[in-house]
């Protein structure tokens, strides 16, 4: 009797673990800053971008491992099979090479400066004439702001900031007795100094000032030694939701203990001594060994883009050229509101501009035809105008309700004011649901046209923030669907009162729906490629982390459907096992733009199902947070859509594929070369110059595809 060998979905070599994923995400932004290709400012950017991004995992991935840990919580994660402690060896491993890589690029990026007259130099190493300048400098403006805290029995070891930049210093005393202090950084002089020399750009550092004079804070002492520390603490705390009388009140609580969490990594300068240890600092942070970082250059890179914008000035053939968002082209020169009254209305930002959502807002809220606004917002800029669109829209007597997610992570601070803000304005303001984040990006405006009631629904897959939308790519449309505009009023219904769970017509809603509805969609690319033999998947997300859905993935390819994922991030997904996962393709964009935008796609032999959504194929999007998943109906935006994705796949510049172990190399091949985000805005700068040319006739959506994307499509139809 013949047998068939059954293959355990579960085995972890199948899979990639999230927070190793994660370290080989951001290997991949360094490796942006080694890309002769990019300017030699956007290059320091990503090694910013990097040490940024290396702060947040950290505070929050690390962190919470290492609760973990002391809670004696030892079980395995349940896709790789490993323990706690074995993912922070395995991260410190990874991480490790990342930062050795990320200095020492910094150093050679460095040294190309100098090439152009840039210089970053020691004050021992300055002229004397702008010595002087810093001495001076340091006298009146420096050594005032600072104090130095001593550590000794009356003075024990003080309670640092998450992130800031101290000095640690050894000194003696006329007796000989050793002592010890720390003195900190204030966090709001400028850390770059630039100092005028001719031709020359040359800057010092505030630390490196600091410490050349530290002798100046401890007369009567000698100063043995002097070096730059920085803490990061975990800020992955807990929100007290239950008995929660005011949430407001509870997240101004959380994030002044945000401020203390335990120390969870400790970097030192070693520019000035390479025998230093740190042995008294781990033991007054209560660290381990493997919890310090001893670095060769300064601390917290997220300096060079300070530097960069200062260069930038002199030099500004070192960035990406400056670009100018394209009016949207579904909509061309005219109005939105009149626009979406014909037909869906698509946005793809930053190629296409930001600017007619803010229009969107700000004209409801002075259109006397307007009844009410309706929105959820996350993440918006510090300076938003929506915000101000909203509370000008409320003082008009207009029925404004707006969803603030108080829990948006390290955004906390700025909502509470807006929702403040809001609120004295007359808004209605609501935090969201409780062990859950508002995610969703969807804002309803209803009018009253020819009395008749128009609900107008924007729905996004990327924040309400006008500044991000600039660098980060994101898509959305407005619509006035009937059903969505039903779907729309009962979803802000059921979080503002209390109703079950609606019964939504067109759009899926986390965290009940979207979860299953990518299972099914998966289960009937199945079932259609048995019967047809054309099974299709396509997927663009920032992360893939959830076990289900990545299994039910490997039954697709086991079945013959092709899978193609365009994962930024983390994805936990190893393609290309055979028998496994062997039909299914992963590739990493990392470029100019931070790829934000979800886009799902099920081919269906032919009977197209397109998706764009805020929730990525994550757990905690699909599980714990509200998340909308909503359909794309005007079959010229599927197209559009389809062509985007096509273009990505075949982007052999910035695209790093993943292989069978999980490995990342840059898509390299013999085809004419394609960078599909300088595509995109080269495409957006064609059609604003063909609208200055024919301001009066809108550009059909469709028309602007040019002949290098024709040979793309053509090529992949072949295949």
């Amino acid at each position: 009797m013949e047998t068939t060998n059954v293959i355990d979905l579960n085995n972890k070599q199948y899979y990639n673990n999230r927070e190793v994923s994660w370290v080989a995400f951001n290997h991949r932004v360094i490796e942006e800053a080694l890309d002769k290709r990019n300017p030699l400012l956007e290059r320091l950017k990503f090694l910013a971008i990097a040490s940024s991004n290396l702060d947040e995992f950290f505070m929050v991935r690390v962190a919470g491992l290492k609760d973990q840990i002391k809670l004696n919580f030892n079980e395995r994660e349940n896709k790789t099979q490993m323990t706690p402690k074995e993912q922070l060896v395995a991260i410190d491993k990874d991480n490790r090479e990342n930062v050795r890589l990320q200095y020492e690029q910094y150093h050679q990026l460095l040294q190309e400066l100098e090439g152009h007259n840039v210089f970053l130099k020691q004050p021992e190493e300055l002229e004397p004439h702008n010595y002087e300048v810093i001495k001076q400098r340091f006298e009146f403006e420096i050594m005032p702001t600072l104090t130095p805290l001593g550590i000794d029995a009356y003075r024990p070891f003080p309670k640092l900031s998450n992130k800031s930049l101290n000095v640690f210093v050894d000194v003696v005393d006329a007796t000989g007795e050793d002592k010890s202090a720390i003195v900190q950084i204030p966090a709001l002089l400028n850390r770059i100094i630039l100092l005028q020399d001719d031709q020359r750009m040359i800057f010092v550092m505030l630390e490196d000032v600091i410490i050349h004079f530290i002798g100046r804070l401890f007369s009567g002492h000698e100063v043995r030694r002097a070096f730059t520390f920085r803490i990061t603490r975990n800020a992955d705390l807990s929100i007290h939701e239950d008995g929660a009388e005011d949430l407001l009140i509870e997240i101004e609580k959380f994030l002044k203990k945000r401020k203390s969490g335990a120390a969870v990594r400790l970097e030192i300068d070693t520019r000035n001594d390479p025998t230093i240890g740190g042995s008294f600092l781990t033991h007054e942070l209560e660290i381990e060994e493997r919890d310090v970082y001893k670095i060769d250059g300064p601390l917290d890179l997220t300096m060079l883009f300070q530097l960069s914008g200062m260069v930038s000035k002199k030099y500004p053939q070192f960035e990406f050229k400056k670009f100018e968002p394209a009016p949207p082209a579904s909509l061309g020169i005219r109005n939105v509101y009149e626009a979406a009254r014909e037909r869906d209305v698509f946005f793809h930002h930053p190629y296409e501009s930001f600017q007619p959502i803010v229009d969107f807002i700000k004209e409801a809220s002075v259109d006397p035809a307007t009844l009410a606004i309706k929105q959820t917002l996350y993440r918006v800029s510090s300076d938003s105008p929506i915000i101000e669109a909203l509370k000008n829209a409320a003082e008009a007597g207009k029925q404004v309700t707006v969803l603030v997610e108080l829990k948006a992570r390290f955004d906390e601070e700025n909502n509470v004011h807006w929702a403040k803000m809001l609120e004295e304005a007359g808004c209605h303001v609501i935090y969201g649901m409780t062990y859950l984040k508002t995610h969703s990006k969807i804002t309803l405006v209803i009018k009253k046209i020819n009395d008749e009631l128009v609900p107008y629904v924007h729905l996004g897959t990327g924040n309400y923030n006008d500044k991000t939308a600039k660098i980060y790519t994101d898509m959305g449309i407005i619509t006035t669907n009937k059903e969505i505009g039903q779907d729309a009023m009962n979803f802000f219904n059921y979080l503002s009162g209390y109703s079950e769970k609606p019964e939504y017509n067109k759009l899926h809603v986390a965290p009940f729906e979207i979860r299953e509805e990518f299972l099914d969609h998966i289960d009937q690319e199945i079932e259609s490629h048995r019967q047809n033999g054309n099974g299709l998947i396509i997927a663009k997300m920032n992360s893939l982390t959830d076990k289900a859905v990545i299994k039910k993935l490997f039954e697709a390819s086991q079945a013959g459907v092709k899978v193609n994922l365009i994962i930024r991030g983390i994805c936990c997904l190893k393609p290309g096992i055979p028998g496994v996962s062997d039909n299914i393709r992963v590739i990493s964009i990392v470029g100019r733009f931070l790829e934000h935008s979800r886009i799902y796609y099920f081919y269906h032999n032919g009977e197209e199902r397109m998706y764009l959504s805020s929730a990525d194929m994550m757990t905690r999007n699909m599980i714990k947070r509200v998340e909308i998943l909503f359909p794309i109906l005007d079959p010229d935006i599927v197209t559009r859509l389809k062509d985007f994705l096509q273009l990505q796949l075949n982007d052999n510049q910035k695209a790093r594929e993943q292989d069978m172990n999980g490995v990342y190399h840059y898509v390299r091949n013999e085809l004419e070369p394609l960078n599909s985000q300088e595509y995109l805005v080269k495409e957006a700068e064609q059609f604003r110059r063909s609208l200055k040319e024919k301001p009066a006739v809108p550009e059909p959506v469709m028309s602007r595809r040019s002949k290098l994307l024709d040979r793309v499509i053509s090529r992949i139809r072949k295949n």
